[in-house]
């Protein structure tokens, strides 16, 4: 059988597909961005059609770009933004409401008023999460107490409830099929990680009918076959993973202490932690790395809301830069004087300091601040932001253990050598980049090829990972602790309480 895997990456901004060959190397690839919707402040949506409609066409366009015949595509892998909830008709397969997305605050007060009730500890013990917006299970609560009518269906077994995966694998399937995988179940507070269930205390809870929960199955596994006609040939899909799952896979961290790191329009750092959950002591989310065979491994991971969409604002809210890929230019014109602080909270603050109500605000403007000052502080804020997360990580995992762990990355902005120098000067610590950035969708078509049996066992993929370049950290530890020291004024400045 060929080796030849379909890789969908479906995003927060925009749709990718990606034909991966049997040596794991990228070969056609399509995109689409997709319009986001702003209804209100703090509210973010998807019209569920763009992502399947985006989705659709980059496969079929991927697919066109690489002239293979079908019958030479051994499977499809998927991976996707996590947390965006879905709700749609069981019968029509029509949404109920416009898809909600994962950086949206609306249900910021629901979760305080959860959090008032003492209802956090019990969640956290369960699922590994916060009571946060930023998670799943408040966002179906919503669209359940919100949408006219939808309680009533929902309760009669009429709706279902799925992240962008289990929407993509029922469109591609017909309507066949409503499962999702471990990690994707493991980010809505309604799993239980540690017992591998949807728990009927957290669906009583926020109110959800376990009825119109999708069926968890492994990471690797058989989630359907597509219809004959969205290709021209049925294929199996074989591998899911949520997005930053997928990159630990694609970056083949499957070794206790191994850590990576994603910079898109978010930035996730996940430090994977073996066959048993680890409770933070620092706020961190306890997760579900990956299910393989029914063996679960976990993870601690720390979500950054703003890594590259920090960049799109210089670009889309300043106007001070044309493409995204102008920012590293425009930063190293700036001098050690104008070094501002950006703290880009604009949807509220993630791990490990957990503040919804927090915005975003600048630091240490001058008369003489400009663009490049700019430019150079919103790079800058991911490689500060990912300290505090690694930071927590090395105190929540064994201590001083993994105060000499190296960082695979990977994601749009490490490209810019630039901010990945800046990152390891700020971390102290070495930061690796791979030669195949792909490694969000590497890691789906490594699933699904894994199902397939055309690619490697997990230690062969991992011995052929290869490294692009390796950044060692050269800021003394002196100027790293002045620098870190005014980063965490800024942030005690901006948080809300």
């Amino acid at each position: 059988m060929s080796g030849n895997i379909l890789a969908i990456d479906q995003g927060t901004t925009s749709s990718r597909a990606i034909l991966f060959d049997g040596t794991f190397r990228p070969g056609a690839i399509a995109q689409a961005e997709f319009p986001q919707h702003f209804p209100r402040s703090g509210w973010v949506e998807h019209d569920p059609e763009d992502l399947w409609t985006s989705t659709l066409s980059v496969c079929r366009e991927a697919l066109e770009k690489s002239g293979l015949p079908l019958s030479d595509v051994a499977a499809i892998g998927i991976t996707n933004q996590r947390e965006t909830t879905l709700v749609w008709d069981r019968k029509t397969g029509k949404p109920v409401y416009n898809a909600i997305v994962w950086q949206d605050r609306r249900t910021a007060d629901t979760c305080a008023r959860l959090k008032a009730e003492g209802h956090e500890a019990m969640v956290t013990a369960k699922t590994g999460l916060l009571l946060d917006p930023y998670f799943s299970g408040t966002k179906l609560s919503w669209i359940l107490n919100n949408v006219e009518g939808a309680q009533a269906k929902a309760q009669a077994g009429d709706l279902v409830f799925g992240t962008v995966d289990s929407w993509i694998i029922w469109r591609l399937t017909g309507g066949k099929v409503h499962v999702t995988d471990a990690t994707n179940a493991a980010r809505t507070l309604l799993y239980n990680i540690a017992e591998n269930r949807w728990d009927e205390d957290l669906c009583n809870l926020l109110g959800v009918p376990k009825s119109m929960l999708p069926e968890v199955r492994d990471s690797s596994d058989d989630f359907g076959i597509t219809e004959a006609d969205i290709f021209g040939r049925p294929l199996p899909i074989l591998g899911v993973a949520g997005d930053q799952q997928a990159a630990t896979v694609g970056q083949a961290c499957f070794k206790p202490g191994m850590v990576k790191s994603t910079y898109g329009t978010g930035c996730f750092a996940l430090i994977n932690t073996g066959d048993a959950p680890v409770a933070s002591r620092n706020r961190l989310l306890s997760t579900i790395a990956y299910r393989l065979d029914g063996k679960t491994t976990y993870a601690l991971e720390g979500s950054i809301f703003v890594a590259g969409s920090a960049v799109q604002w210089l670009r889309d809210g300043l106007g001070i830069i044309s493409q995204a890929s102008q920012s590293q230019a425009l930063a190293e014109t700036s001098s050690e004087e104008g070094r501002l602080y950006l703290v880009p909270a604009f949807v509220g603050l993630g791990a490990p300091h957990w503040d919804p109500d927090a915005r975003g605000a600048i630091f240490g403007l001058t008369r003489a601040s400009g663009p490049a000052d700019f430019a150079r502080a919103a790079l800058e804020s991911v490689g500060y932001q990912t300290h505090d997360l690694v930071d927590a990580m090395r105190a929540d995992w064994q201590g001083d253990k993994a105060s000499e762990t190296v960082l695979r990355v990977d994601g749009g902005m490490t490209a810019s050598n630039w901010t990945m120098q800046f990152l390891a000067d700020i971390l102290g610590s070495p930061v690796d980049r791979p030669q195949v950035l792909e490694t969000t969708a590497l890691g789906a078509a490594w699933l699904a090829a894994r199902k397939a049996g055309v690619w490697p066992d997990m230690d062969e993929f991992a011995r052929e990972w290869r490294l692009d370049r390796r950044f060692e950290p050269k800021l003394d530890a002196t100027a790293r602790g002045r620098l870190i020291e005014g980063w965490h004024d800024a942030v005690r400045r901006t948080k809300s309480a």
